[in-house]
């Protein structure tokens, strides 16, 4: 059983993110939080996963999903000074990876980034925007959200009051293979 997962568009998938990238002019590539830079210049792409999540949410249901995760790193302040990866370069990485990685075109693509001052963590992709003298990757954090209580239709607000045993909504259901 293969499941969407809320709040997920077609601008973060691997592909239409990859996509953007490969029709932009060779600009700086930045990755935005909120509107402000949360990766300074000079940073790395360390590591590209294909990754294949099997789960089984409090009411017994399971679900299972992919995502794409490009891990970045901080550079040296040498580095730093040499300025921001290009998308080109950038793509060029993720090309190399993609040969002997099976990444999924359809998966959600999550950047993963962490530094001295804030822990590691994969931020979703908002969407992608080209501007006159770079290109902006924008983030979002992630959050939590009560799968079983989603697809009883409870408000997640009111899961302490709509979640009870006798719902059917957290109670264990059928069990069912997720091979």
């Amino acid at each position: 059983m293969t499941q969407t997962i809320p709040g997920l568009s077609d601008q973060n998938r691997t592909q239409q993110v990859i996509k953007a990238l490969r029709v932009l002019p060779q600009q700086p590539l930045e990755f935005h939080l909120h509107g402000e830079r949360l990766v300074a210049a000079g940073y790395h792409v360390t590591e590209v996963k294909a990754v294949t999540i099997e789960a089984m949410d409090c009411g017994g249901r399971p679900s299972m999903w992919r995502e794409t995760v490009v891990q970045l790193m901080d550079g040296t302040a040498e580095e730093a000074k040499a300025g921001f990866m290009t998308n080109r370069k950038f793509l060029t990485i993720y090309d190399r990876v993609v040969r002997h990685v099976p990444v999924r075109d359809d998966a959600e693509l999550r950047f993963e980034y962490g530094n001295a001052v804030l822990p590691a963590m994969q931020y979703h992709v908002t969407h992608v925007e080209p501007q006159a003298d770079r290109v902006v990757v924008h983030l979002r954090t992630p959050g939590v959200q009560c799968k079983a209580g989603d697809s009883c239709g409870v408000p997640a607000g009111d899961l302490a009051e709509g979640c009870a045993p006798e719902s059917g909504c957290c109670a264990p259901g059928p069990l069912i293979s997720l091979s």
